[in-house]
């Protein structure tokens, strides 16, 4: 596998990211989620010292890679979470686990052949909606479930006054493509803006917040499960280092009901509610803070 895709160069970041457990809060207490920031910072360094950016779409997918890692850190399995950390970026569980029991060799000469075969290895992962497909940023998704939890994600660093009612309307309608034919999945977006919109255009910046929480299912079945924001700044002047040390995450002005550890934490708890307890149990096992004592997918069907 020798091709390189939108993210092999995150690859080396991810490699040494650590992917403990989340949460923090002891048992029965309220949930407290603690996002991994300074990967995100080192992840979104790359494109930025590059001069990528939104232009090439490597800012977009440094915040898709940051949050499927941070679903693997909350128990998902590394191949039921899309984009995965290695290429294949989208891979069946089923197919994985096929790879794994092949003898070795032709497992290789397999692996070798997958980003040739993108019906079985697609670059993307792309779902069925209501009325059209859709191309999502990050998945949790097993052949003998369907997709659990599909996350929207958008960029927006310059123009914000300007480009945010485009935002709106193609993430309402988005999220109303996915929810209608997928009404148990966990269906979130995630906006990340420069916190640059903060004092160059603070109605924008308003209305983007007032936007994330509208954005929001209120009963109807057709807003998103959750949605959250955040805000990020770098400095224009001077070279980077590699690992894009200088690119932040800016906590200032962000309100708790739309920031990062809301927005995880509602994915999470949403996709425990709708399924059985004996699916996600390391999941069930990291978020409650407790034993689990049944195996992953034993016992039988519940109902």
């Amino acid at each position: 596998m020798t091709a390189e895709d939108a993210f092999s160069a995150f690859d080396t970041t991810l490699v040494g990211a650590r992917a403990g457990d989340p949460w923090r809060h002891e048992p029965g207490a309220a949930p407290d989620y603690r996002p991994d920031y300074p990967l995100l910072e080192r992840l979104l360094g790359i494109p930025v010292a590059a001069g990528a950016k939104v232009v090439s779409g490597r800012f977009a997918r440094a915040i898709d890679a940051w949050l499927a890692h941070e679903l693997r850190r909350c128990g998902f399995g590394p191949d039921e979470v899309w984009p995965r950390a290695t290429r294949p970026r989208v891979l069946p569980r089923e197919l994985a686990l096929l790879l794994e029991r092949l003898p070795a060799k032709l497992a290789d000469e397999l692996r070798d052949r997958l980003p040739g075969l993108p019906a079985l290895a697609p670059t993307d992962a792309r779902v069925l909606g209501r009325a059209y497909d859709k191309q999502v940023d990050v998945c949790v998704a097993r052949w003998e479930r369907g997709p659990e939890l599909l996350i929207s994600t958008k960029a927006q660093l310059s123009s914000f006054g300007k480009n945010l009612p485009n935002r709106f309307e193609e993430a309402y309608g988005d999220a109303g493509n996915l929810r209608a034919r997928y009404p148990l999945a966990c269906v979130g977006f995630f906006f990340v803006q420069r916190a640059t919109v903060r004092t160059e255009e603070p109605d924008a910046y308003e209305r983007a917040v007032d936007m994330v929480r509208k954005l929001r299912d209120i009963g109807a079945g057709y807003g998103y499960t959750a949605t959250g924001l955040l805000l990020v700044d770098w400095d224009d002047v001077g070279t980077l280092e590699p690992e894009g040390g200088r690119v932040r995450v800016c906590h200032d002005g962000v309100p708790d009901d739309v920031a990062a550890p809301q927005f995880l934490t509602g994915m999470v708890d949403h996709v425990l509610a709708v399924t059985p307890v004996q699916y996600h149990v390391e999941v069930r096992r990291r978020r409650e803070r407790r034993p689990i004592p049944i195996p992953e997918g034993g016992g039988g069907a519940l109902f």
